[in-house]
Protein backbone atom coordinates (compact mmCIF):
# COMPACT_ATOMS: atom_id res chain seq x y z
CA UNK A 1 0.00 0.00 0.00
CA UNK A 2 1.20 3.48 -0.75
CA UNK A 3 3.04 5.22 2.07
CA UNK A 4 3.31 8.72 0.72
CA UNK A 5 0.81 11.17 2.14
CA UNK A 6 -0.08 12.65 -1.23
CA UNK A 7 0.62 12.28 -4.92
CA UNK A 8 1.28 15.58 -6.58
CA UNK A 9 -0.36 14.84 -9.90
CA UNK A 10 -3.36 13.59 -8.02
CA UNK A 11 -3.65 16.80 -6.06
CA UNK A 12 -4.40 18.48 -9.32
CA UNK A 13 -8.17 18.56 -9.69
CA UNK A 14 -9.22 19.61 -13.12
CA UNK A 15 -12.64 21.18 -13.07
CA UNK A 16 -13.95 19.90 -16.35
CA UNK A 17 -16.81 17.43 -16.55
CA UNK A 18 -20.02 16.37 -18.15
CA UNK A 19 -20.64 12.83 -17.01
CA UNK A 20 -21.14 11.16 -13.68
CA UNK A 21 -20.21 13.69 -11.04
CA UNK A 22 -22.76 16.40 -11.82
CA UNK A 23 -25.59 13.91 -11.62
CA UNK A 24 -23.88 12.04 -8.82
CA UNK A 25 -23.72 15.04 -6.52
CA UNK A 26 -27.28 16.16 -7.18
CA UNK A 27 -30.02 14.91 -4.83
CA UNK A 28 -32.97 13.01 -6.27
CA UNK A 29 -36.17 14.98 -6.71
CA UNK A 30 -39.81 13.93 -7.12
CA UNK A 31 -42.07 15.29 -9.85
CA UNK A 32 -43.48 17.65 -7.23
CA UNK A 33 -40.01 19.05 -6.61
CA UNK A 34 -39.52 17.53 -3.16
CA UNK A 35 -35.95 16.43 -2.62
CA UNK A 36 -35.54 12.80 -1.59
CA UNK A 37 -32.33 11.24 -0.29
CA UNK A 38 -30.52 9.03 -2.78
CA UNK A 39 -30.21 5.31 -2.19
CA UNK A 40 -26.85 4.86 -0.52
CA UNK A 41 -24.33 2.18 -1.36
CA UNK A 42 -22.28 1.00 1.61
CA UNK A 43 -18.59 1.36 0.70
CA UNK A 44 -15.43 -0.06 2.22
CA UNK A 45 -12.05 1.36 1.20
CA UNK A 46 -8.89 -0.74 1.33
CA UNK A 47 -5.56 1.06 1.00
CA UNK A 48 -5.39 4.29 3.00
CA UNK A 49 -2.20 5.69 1.49
CA UNK A 50 -1.73 8.54 -0.96
CA UNK A 51 -4.53 7.79 -3.41
CA UNK A 52 -7.11 7.56 -0.64
CA UNK A 53 -6.42 11.20 0.18
CA UNK A 54 -8.22 12.04 -3.05
CA UNK A 55 -10.81 9.28 -3.12
CA UNK A 56 -12.14 9.61 0.43
CA UNK A 57 -13.08 13.31 0.28
CA UNK A 58 -14.81 12.74 -3.05
CA UNK A 59 -16.69 9.66 -1.85
CA UNK A 60 -17.70 11.40 1.36
CA UNK A 61 -19.59 14.05 -0.67
CA UNK A 62 -21.57 11.63 -2.82
CA UNK A 63 -25.27 11.23 -1.96
CA UNK A 64 -24.99 7.64 -3.20
CA UNK A 65 -22.23 6.61 -0.78
CA UNK A 66 -22.16 5.62 2.86
CA UNK A 67 -18.56 5.05 3.93
CA UNK A 68 -18.61 2.25 6.50
CA UNK A 69 -15.06 0.85 6.68
CA UNK A 70 -11.40 1.50 6.02
CA UNK A 71 -8.60 -1.04 5.89
CA UNK A 72 -4.81 -0.86 5.66
CA UNK A 73 -1.91 -3.15 6.56
CA UNK A 74 -0.58 -0.15 8.47
CA UNK A 75 -3.45 0.03 11.00
CA UNK A 76 -2.74 3.63 12.00
CA UNK A 77 -3.50 4.79 8.48
CA UNK A 78 -6.86 3.05 8.44
CA UNK A 79 -7.71 4.51 11.86
CA UNK A 80 -6.67 8.02 10.84
CA UNK A 81 -8.74 7.89 7.65
CA UNK A 82 -11.74 6.58 9.57
CA UNK A 83 -11.46 9.36 12.14
CA UNK A 84 -11.05 12.06 9.48
CA UNK A 85 -14.16 11.02 7.56
CA UNK A 86 -16.23 9.83 10.53
CA UNK A 87 -16.18 6.20 9.38
CA UNK A 88 -17.22 3.73 12.08
CA UNK A 89 -14.89 0.82 11.34
CA UNK A 90 -11.16 0.52 10.66
CA UNK A 91 -9.39 -2.78 10.01
CA UNK A 92 -5.77 -4.01 9.65
CA UNK A 93 -6.54 -6.88 7.26
CA UNK A 94 -9.00 -7.59 4.44
CA UNK A 95 -10.24 -10.80 6.10
CA UNK A 96 -11.28 -8.89 9.23
CA UNK A 97 -12.83 -6.17 7.09
CA UNK A 98 -14.95 -8.64 5.11
CA UNK A 99 -15.96 -10.53 8.23
CA UNK A 100 -16.91 -7.31 10.01
CA UNK A 101 -18.78 -4.42 8.46
CA UNK A 102 -21.57 -5.12 6.01
CA UNK A 103 -20.92 -3.21 2.80
CA UNK A 104 -21.71 -3.48 -0.91
CA UNK A 105 -18.72 -2.06 -2.78
CA UNK A 106 -15.02 -2.52 -2.11
CA UNK A 107 -12.84 0.35 -3.37
CA UNK A 108 -9.35 -1.09 -3.86
CA UNK A 109 -6.58 1.52 -3.60
CA UNK A 110 -3.69 -0.77 -2.66
CA UNK A 111 -0.39 -1.36 -4.48
CA UNK A 112 -1.04 -2.51 -8.03
CA UNK A 113 0.60 -5.92 -7.48
CA UNK A 114 -2.05 -6.69 -4.85
CA UNK A 115 -5.12 -5.77 -6.89
CA UNK A 116 -5.87 -9.15 -8.45
CA UNK A 117 -5.44 -11.12 -5.22
CA UNK A 118 -7.53 -8.76 -3.09
CA UNK A 119 -10.23 -8.33 -5.73
CA UNK A 120 -10.70 -12.11 -5.87
CA UNK A 121 -11.00 -12.34 -2.08
CA UNK A 122 -13.64 -9.60 -2.06
CA UNK A 123 -15.65 -11.12 -4.93
CA UNK A 124 -15.70 -14.46 -3.12
CA UNK A 125 -17.04 -12.59 -0.10
CA UNK A 126 -19.91 -11.17 -2.15
CA UNK A 127 -18.69 -7.60 -2.74
CA UNK A 128 -18.79 -5.52 -5.90
CA UNK A 129 -15.39 -4.06 -6.86
CA UNK A 130 -14.03 -0.73 -7.99
CA UNK A 131 -10.29 -1.22 -8.45
CA UNK A 132 -7.58 1.29 -9.13
CA UNK A 133 -5.56 0.41 -12.19
CA UNK A 134 -4.89 -2.24 -13.18
CA UNK A 135 -7.58 -4.59 -11.85
CA UNK A 136 -5.17 -7.56 -12.08
CA UNK A 137 -1.53 -8.31 -12.91
CA UNK A 138 -2.25 -10.29 -16.09
CA UNK A 139 -5.03 -10.41 -18.64
CA UNK A 140 -5.91 -14.00 -17.71
CA UNK A 141 -6.13 -13.09 -14.03
CA UNK A 142 -8.38 -10.17 -14.91
CA UNK A 143 -10.56 -12.31 -17.17
CA UNK A 144 -10.97 -14.84 -14.37
CA UNK A 145 -12.04 -12.06 -12.01
CA UNK A 146 -14.71 -10.89 -14.45
CA UNK A 147 -16.01 -14.45 -14.91
CA UNK A 148 -16.08 -14.94 -11.13
CA UNK A 149 -18.06 -11.71 -10.74
CA UNK A 150 -20.60 -12.88 -13.33
CA UNK A 151 -20.96 -16.26 -11.62
CA UNK A 152 -21.69 -14.54 -8.34
CA UNK A 153 -23.99 -11.92 -9.92
CA UNK A 154 -21.56 -9.18 -8.90
CA UNK A 155 -19.84 -6.37 -10.83
CA UNK A 156 -16.20 -5.37 -11.12
CA UNK A 157 -14.79 -2.24 -12.72
CA UNK A 158 -11.29 -0.87 -13.11
CA UNK A 159 -9.73 2.58 -13.38
CA UNK A 160 -8.99 4.88 -15.12
CA UNK A 161 -12.15 6.94 -15.63
CA UNK A 162 -10.88 8.97 -18.61
CA UNK A 163 -13.96 8.13 -20.70
CA UNK A 164 -16.03 10.29 -18.32
CA UNK A 165 -14.44 13.61 -19.25
CA UNK A 166 -16.25 16.12 -21.50
CA UNK A 167 -13.09 16.39 -23.58
CA UNK A 168 -13.29 12.65 -24.32
CA UNK A 169 -16.97 13.02 -25.23
CA UNK A 170 -16.22 15.95 -27.57
CA UNK A 171 -13.41 14.09 -29.33
CA UNK A 172 -15.58 10.98 -29.71
CA UNK A 173 -18.38 13.06 -31.19
CA UNK A 174 -16.05 14.76 -33.68
CA UNK A 175 -14.77 11.38 -34.82
CA UNK A 176 -18.30 9.99 -35.17
CA UNK A 177 -19.34 13.03 -37.22
CA UNK A 178 -16.36 12.56 -39.51
CA UNK A 179 -14.83 15.97 -38.80
CA UNK A 180 -11.31 14.58 -39.27
CA UNK A 181 -12.15 12.63 -42.40
CA UNK A 182 -10.56 9.18 -42.54
CA UNK A 183 -8.45 8.84 -39.39
CA UNK A 184 -4.94 7.55 -40.01
CA UNK A 185 -2.87 7.87 -36.84
CA UNK A 186 -2.72 8.99 -33.23
CA UNK A 187 -0.10 9.61 -30.58
CA UNK A 188 -0.23 10.02 -26.80
CA UNK A 189 2.38 10.51 -24.10
CA UNK A 190 2.63 10.78 -20.34
CA UNK A 191 5.77 10.81 -18.23
CA UNK A 192 7.72 12.38 -15.38
CA UNK A 193 10.84 11.63 -13.35
CA UNK A 194 9.23 8.81 -11.41
CA UNK A 195 7.61 8.48 -7.98
CA UNK A 196 9.84 7.99 -4.95
CA UNK A 197 7.27 7.28 -2.23
CA UNK A 198 6.95 3.55 -2.82
CA UNK A 199 9.03 0.79 -4.37
CA UNK A 200 6.09 -1.02 -5.95
CA UNK A 201 6.23 1.22 -9.03
CA UNK A 202 9.58 -0.37 -9.93
CA UNK A 203 8.94 -3.94 -8.85
CA UNK A 204 7.81 -6.80 -11.09
CA UNK A 205 4.47 -6.07 -12.86
CA UNK A 206 4.84 -2.41 -11.91
CA UNK A 207 6.35 0.11 -14.30
CA UNK A 208 5.36 3.16 -16.27
CA UNK A 209 2.81 1.30 -18.42
CA UNK A 210 0.30 0.31 -15.70
CA UNK A 211 0.93 3.56 -13.84
CA UNK A 212 1.04 6.15 -16.64
CA UNK A 213 0.51 4.71 -20.13
CA UNK A 214 -2.71 3.10 -18.91
CA UNK A 215 -4.45 6.50 -19.18
CA UNK A 216 -3.37 7.00 -22.78
CA UNK A 217 -4.22 3.41 -23.69
CA UNK A 218 -7.73 3.79 -22.28
CA UNK A 219 -8.19 7.09 -24.10
CA UNK A 220 -6.94 5.95 -27.51
CA UNK A 221 -8.80 2.65 -27.47
CA UNK A 222 -11.91 4.44 -26.22
CA UNK A 223 -11.72 6.92 -29.11
CA UNK A 224 -10.38 4.73 -31.90
CA UNK A 225 -11.71 1.32 -30.95
CA UNK A 226 -10.21 -2.04 -29.96
CA UNK A 227 -6.66 -2.98 -30.90
CA UNK A 228 -5.84 -6.14 -32.85
CA UNK A 229 -2.04 -6.19 -32.58
CA UNK A 230 0.79 -4.60 -30.61
CA UNK A 231 4.50 -4.08 -31.06
CA UNK A 232 6.63 -2.46 -28.36
CA UNK A 233 10.07 -1.60 -27.14
CA UNK A 234 10.59 -1.35 -23.37
CA UNK A 235 13.70 -0.86 -21.28
CA UNK A 236 15.11 0.43 -18.01
CA UNK A 237 16.93 3.75 -18.15
CA UNK A 238 17.56 4.14 -14.41
CA UNK A 239 18.57 0.72 -12.96
CA UNK A 240 18.35 1.71 -9.29
CA UNK A 241 15.96 4.03 -7.44
CA UNK A 242 15.77 5.50 -3.97
CA UNK A 243 12.36 5.01 -2.41
CA UNK A 244 10.90 6.24 0.85
CA UNK A 245 9.59 2.88 2.03
CA UNK A 246 12.45 0.53 0.99
CA UNK A 247 15.48 2.73 0.45
CA UNK A 248 17.60 2.02 -2.64
CA UNK A 249 16.17 -0.73 -4.82
CA UNK A 250 16.93 -2.48 -8.09
CA UNK A 251 14.44 -1.57 -10.82
CA UNK A 252 12.74 -4.67 -12.28
CA UNK A 253 9.86 -3.11 -14.25
CA UNK A 254 10.26 -1.01 -17.38
CA UNK A 255 10.64 2.72 -16.80
CA UNK A 256 10.70 3.60 -20.52
CA UNK A 257 8.05 2.37 -22.96
CA UNK A 258 7.10 2.81 -26.62
CA UNK A 259 3.92 0.98 -27.66
CA UNK A 260 2.69 0.79 -31.26
CA UNK A 261 -0.89 -0.39 -31.84
CA UNK A 262 -2.92 -1.40 -34.87
CA UNK A 263 -6.62 -0.84 -34.26
CA UNK A 264 -9.31 -3.02 -35.83
CA UNK A 265 -10.24 -0.17 -38.20
CA UNK A 266 -6.68 0.15 -39.49
CA UNK A 267 -5.69 3.24 -37.51
CA UNK A 268 -2.14 3.14 -36.15
CA UNK A 269 -1.54 4.72 -32.75
CA UNK A 270 1.47 5.13 -30.51
CA UNK A 271 1.87 5.62 -26.76
CA UNK A 272 5.04 6.57 -24.95
CA UNK A 273 5.44 6.66 -21.20
CA UNK A 274 8.29 6.71 -18.74
CA UNK A 275 9.76 7.62 -15.39
CA UNK A 276 12.72 9.51 -16.92
CA UNK A 277 10.97 12.52 -18.46
CA UNK A 278 11.82 16.02 -17.36
CA UNK A 279 8.62 18.08 -17.44
CA UNK A 280 8.77 21.80 -16.62
CA UNK A 281 5.15 21.57 -15.47
CA UNK A 282 6.05 18.95 -12.87
CA UNK A 283 4.42 15.70 -11.90
CA UNK A 284 0.91 17.15 -11.82
CA UNK A 285 1.19 18.92 -15.20
CA UNK A 286 -0.63 21.99 -13.93
CA UNK A 287 -0.48 24.75 -16.51
CA UNK A 288 0.35 22.30 -19.29
CA UNK A 289 -0.75 24.01 -22.52
CA UNK A 290 0.61 21.44 -24.93
CA UNK A 291 -1.28 18.49 -26.39
CA UNK A 292 -0.70 15.08 -24.86
CA UNK A 293 -3.06 13.15 -27.16
CA UNK A 294 -3.19 13.88 -30.90
CA UNK A 295 -5.32 12.35 -33.68
CA UNK A 296 -4.85 13.10 -37.38
CA UNK A 297 -7.01 12.34 -40.39
CA UNK A 298 -7.47 13.28 -44.04
CA UNK A 299 -9.60 16.35 -43.26
CA UNK A 300 -8.41 17.56 -39.87
CA UNK A 301 -6.44 17.10 -36.67
CA UNK A 302 -7.45 17.14 -33.03
CA UNK A 303 -5.39 17.46 -29.84
CA UNK A 304 -6.25 16.94 -26.18
CA UNK A 305 -4.69 19.73 -24.12
CA UNK A 306 -3.40 18.71 -20.70
CA UNK A 307 -3.07 15.14 -19.53
CA UNK A 308 -6.05 12.89 -20.19
CA UNK A 309 -6.50 12.19 -16.47
CA UNK A 310 -6.92 15.97 -16.00
CA UNK A 311 -7.82 17.56 -19.37
CA UNK A 312 -8.91 21.14 -19.90
CA UNK A 313 -9.43 21.58 -23.62
CA UNK A 314 -9.40 20.19 -27.14
CA UNK A 315 -7.69 21.96 -30.06
CA UNK A 316 -9.06 21.17 -33.52
CA UNK A 317 -8.42 22.33 -37.07
CA UNK A 318 -10.21 21.05 -40.18
CA UNK A 319 -10.36 21.76 -43.90
CA UNK A 320 -13.52 23.76 -43.25
CA UNK A 321 -11.85 25.77 -40.49
CA UNK A 322 -8.07 25.69 -40.86
CA UNK A 323 -7.45 27.99 -37.89
CA UNK A 324 -7.09 25.95 -34.72
CA UNK A 325 -9.93 26.47 -32.25
CA UNK A 326 -9.94 25.35 -28.61
CA UNK A 327 -13.12 23.65 -27.36
CA UNK A 328 -14.41 22.28 -24.04
CA UNK A 329 -12.63 24.64 -21.67
CA UNK A 330 -15.54 25.65 -19.40
CA UNK A 331 -14.93 24.75 -15.73
CA UNK A 332 -17.06 21.79 -14.78
CA UNK A 333 -16.70 18.84 -12.46
CA UNK A 334 -14.71 15.98 -14.01
CA UNK A 335 -11.99 14.66 -11.70
CA UNK A 336 -9.88 11.54 -12.13
CA UNK A 337 -10.96 10.05 -8.78
CA UNK A 338 -14.67 10.09 -9.62
CA UNK A 339 -14.71 6.48 -10.83
CA UNK A 340 -15.78 4.89 -7.54
CA UNK A 341 -18.48 7.52 -7.00
CA UNK A 342 -19.86 6.97 -10.50
CA UNK A 343 -19.94 3.22 -9.82
CA UNK A 344 -21.78 3.78 -6.54
CA UNK A 345 -24.34 5.82 -8.48
CA UNK A 346 -24.66 2.99 -10.99
CA UNK A 347 -25.27 0.42 -8.27
CA UNK A 348 -27.83 2.70 -6.61
CA UNK A 349 -29.77 3.71 -9.71
CA UNK A 350 -29.12 1.00 -12.30
CA UNK A 351 -27.64 3.60 -14.66
CA UNK A 352 -24.89 1.87 -16.66
CA UNK A 353 -21.59 3.79 -16.49
CA UNK A 354 -19.37 4.54 -19.48
CA UNK A 355 -16.53 2.74 -17.68
CA UNK A 356 -16.62 -0.96 -18.56
CA UNK A 357 -14.70 -3.95 -17.22
CA UNK A 358 -14.14 -5.32 -20.74
CA UNK A 359 -12.45 -2.06 -21.75
CA UNK A 360 -10.18 -2.22 -18.69
CA UNK A 361 -9.27 -5.82 -19.54
CA UNK A 362 -8.47 -4.85 -23.14
CA UNK A 363 -6.06 -2.20 -21.89
CA UNK A 364 -4.50 -4.74 -19.52
CA UNK A 365 -3.99 -7.15 -22.43
CA UNK A 366 -2.27 -4.38 -24.42
CA UNK A 367 0.16 -3.84 -21.52
CA UNK A 368 0.86 -7.56 -21.31
CA UNK A 369 1.24 -7.78 -25.10
CA UNK A 370 3.78 -4.94 -25.02
CA UNK A 371 5.88 -6.92 -22.54
CA UNK A 372 5.59 -10.03 -24.70
CA UNK A 373 6.58 -8.05 -27.79
CA UNK A 374 9.70 -6.73 -26.06
CA UNK A 375 10.69 -10.23 -24.95
CA UNK A 376 10.07 -11.89 -28.30
CA UNK A 377 10.77 -9.10 -30.77
CA UNK A 378 7.45 -9.91 -32.47
CA UNK A 379 4.09 -8.34 -33.16
CA UNK A 380 1.56 -9.74 -30.66
CA UNK A 381 -2.06 -10.38 -31.64
CA UNK A 382 -4.78 -9.63 -29.09
CA UNK A 383 -7.82 -11.74 -28.25
CA UNK A 384 -9.94 -9.30 -26.23
CA UNK A 385 -12.36 -6.62 -27.33
CA UNK A 386 -15.01 -4.36 -25.78
CA UNK A 387 -18.23 -2.58 -26.69
CA UNK A 388 -17.41 0.37 -28.92
CA UNK A 389 -18.03 3.22 -29.46
CA UNK A 390 -17.94 4.10 -25.79
CA UNK A 391 -19.95 7.31 -26.29
CA UNK A 392 -22.91 6.84 -28.62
Amino acid sequence: MNSRKSISRKKFLTTCGKFGTVAMLAPLATSAGNVQPAKKIKVGVIGCGSVSNMYLPHLSKSPYVELVATCDIIPERAKKAAQTYKITNAYPHIDRMLAGSKFDLLVNLTDMQEHGRLNKIALNAGRHIWSEKPMANTYQEGRALLELAKQKKLRIWGAPAVVNSPQFAFMARMLTEGKLGKVAAAHAHYGHLGPDWSAFFYEKTGGSMPDLAVYNLATLTGLLGPVKSVMAMLNIITPTRKTQNKGEIKVDAEDNAMILMEHNNGVLSHVQSGFNYFDPYGHEGKGQERPTVSIVGTRGNMHLVGYDWAPFGVDMATMENEKTVRYETDPKTYVWQQGASVIAESLATGKEPLIAAEHSLHVLEIIEAARNSQESGRRINLQSTFKWPVVS
